[in-house]
């Protein structure tokens, strides 16, 4: 509980999540294994009010970064984007004409300029992240 109340600290807390954002850009598959590592994920929104905090968050934390790795992919079925856990997804924000990638783009980031709709990328694309920890 100690890890997760300096993560809250350093990062943001909304509702039942703390989010922290990353110091650097990874890929996909490194971005999430360094979430998983701190004991969280890469941020995954469930909802508008997550979606928009997540975006505000992203504006103050990683100025000027035009989006960011959420955990979310289509990698085990092509066109069936689960969050990292496997989970199916209940809540969805595709910018228009996404996602547009096909087998080629399999992970999703969210677009800041784009007032946080999601968009498929390429997983072995660098962006920052931001990681997210469940409030037990």
């Amino acid at each position: 509980m100690q890890a997760l109340q300096t993560v809250c600290l350093r990062g943001t807390k909304v509702h039942k999540k703390c989010y922290l954002a990353s110091d650097s850009a990874k890929h996909f598959h490194e971005a999430n294994e360094d979430c998983i590592a701190k004991g969280g994920t890469l941020a995954i929104p469930r909802d508008g009010d997550e979606t928009n905090a997540l975006r505000d968050y992203g504006k103050k934390s990683l100025p000027g970064v035009a989006d960011f790795w959420l955990g979310v992919t289509d990698m085990v079925n092509e066109g069936k984007f689960v969050d990292v856990n496997g989970m199916v997804l209940a809540y969805f924000n595709w910018d228009r004409s996404q996602p547009s990638g096909g087998k080629r783009k399999n992970c999703v980031s969210l677009s800041q300029s784009a007032q946080g709709k999601w968009a498929d990328e390429v997983c072995r694309a660098l962006k920052r992240y931001i990681c997210e920890f469940l409030i037990p």
